[in-house]
């Protein structure tokens, strides 16, 4: 089993982002964390189940205080055996923590940090609404390598309206040059419920599949070029830096998620909790239910997602998930697949078009 942990808080909205989030208000509070302990609580029943792996998502956990961060996860390790814990991730923004609290979250035995800088380039983040500026990221990364992360994640985005081909390549190695053991590149897409898709359906944001697979293939060609293995579409690893959690998504395992909005997936049986903080935190205070809905994942359920996820990976997908052979064909005359092992994997011709592919195959 797998932990995730949703902190929803952000300081600015930003127009891209899908996930539910919120800024601070009163809500980023001892109540908060008390709301997830007691969720956790819930679920574990006194039992102590022990995660593979816990990841700390958002929203931007580091706007936790250092107080509500280390209440957090001393009250986690009480609730979870951590003795089989391989990893434990972290999402940071840069500006939101200092050496202080990177080093107590290390202490707490964090292993990893994923830094959402997202560009190096001023007129790309403005683009994309981000409250820091490329030296912020630049010495948020210096922080967490002094305060002893030896695994650091940087994420990036490309293909946001107005950047072009030279300063893509510059964030690039602008991310090289700080020697991170992992990379994120992400395609921007217009998401449903963000301020940049209402822009999109207005004309004042482009869309152009040509720029977006010129400037994959360029981040392709310089991480792979600098020792990375493209490991997942958008995910690049020095060996041996791979995110087992994320991993663990990809591979279809069983996570049990925690917050407001966040999804479990158990045993095949799926749950959302309530997408409202303030309601999120008043049903854990009264130990009522926090989930919104639930469902049982049929085999087909199982299938079709295993078609969208794990055809992603360099693993690629059992070919006992296809059902449509003559398609499975067409598509390997085409170039865009090949078979290895018993697994359908994308060539590179067929990684920039890695979510239609997916949708002929389902």
């Amino acid at each position: 089993m797998h932990l995730y942990v949703h902190i929803p808080f952000c300081h600015h909205i930003c127009p891209y982002c899908a996930f539910y989030k919120h800024t601070p208000g009163r809500l980023a509070n001892r109540a908060f964390v008390d709301a997830l302990l007691r969720e956790a609580r819930l679920f574990t029943s006194g039992r102590r189940p022990s995660p593979e792996t816990i990841y700390f998502g958002g929203g931007t956990p580091t706007l936790l205080s250092a107080a509500h961060l280390d209440h957090l996860c001393t009250g986690l390790g009480e609730v979870f055996d951590l003795s089989r814990l391989t990893e434990w991730t972290v999402e940071a923004n840069p500006a939101t923590f200092d050496l202080a609290k990177a080093r107590l979250l290390r202490e707490h035995g964090v292993t990893r940090v994923s830094l959402g800088t997202q560009s190096f380039q001023r007129d790309t983040l403005a683009t994309l609404g981000r409250d820091h500026s490329p030296e912020d990221a630049v010495a948020g990364f210096r922080v967490l390598r002094e305060a002893g992360f030896t695994n650091l994640n940087i994420d990036l985005m490309f293909s946001v309206p107005g950047q072009s081909l030279e300063s893509w390549q510059s964030d690039i190695e602008t991310a090289l040059a700080l020697e991170p053991e992992h990379v994120s590149a992400y395609n921007l897409t217009y998401e449903e419920d963000t301020a940049f898709l209402a822009r999109h359906l207005r004309g004042e944001l482009d869309a152009d599949e040509n720029r977006d697979a010129d400037l994959f293939y360029a981040g392709v060609d310089a991480f792979e070029g600098a020792g990375f293995a493209h490991y997942e579409i958008s995910n690049y690893a020095r060996p041996g830096f791979e995110s087992r959690h994320n991993r663990a998504y990809w591979g279809g395992e069983d996570y049990l998620g925690l917050g407001p909005g966040a999804v479990s997936t158990l045993e095949g049986r799926r749950w959302t909790n309530v997408p409202d903080t303030a309601r999120y935190v008043a049903a854990a205070e009264s130990g009522a239910s926090v989930r919104t809905a639930e469902e049982r994942l049929s085999e087909e359920d199982r299938r079709l997602e295993a078609i969208g996820l794990r055809l992603r990976t360099a693993e690629g997908l059992p070919v006992r998930f296809i059902r449509d052979e003559e398609r499975l064909a067409s598509l390997s005359r085409e170039g865009l697949v090949a078979e290895s092992g018993g697994h359908l994997v994308l060539t590179r011709a067929g990684k920039a078009l890695a979510d239609p592919i997916a949708g002929m195959l389902a």
